[in-house]
């Protein structure tokens, strides 16, 4: 019985081995890096016009 019982286990340990014996393929930080703008571009951003309170208000 204990031959069953070392024989299960080092099947076991086999798979593991295959699954797990080693480490993954290095990812390089330039592949991990995703880049895209913070916010969407708006084009009324620069319509702003700083005088334009002056022709509300003063004229």
């Amino acid at each position: 019985m204990k031959d069953e019982g070392t024989a299960e286990n080092s099947a076991a340990q086999s798979v593991r081995q295959q699954r797990f014996g080693k480490l993954p393929e290095r990812v390089r930080p330039e592949d991990m890096i995703e880049e895209w703008p913070a916010v969407d571009h708006d084009p009324a951003r620069g319509a702003y016009n700083p005088d334009e309170w002056l022709v509300r208000y003063c004229l």
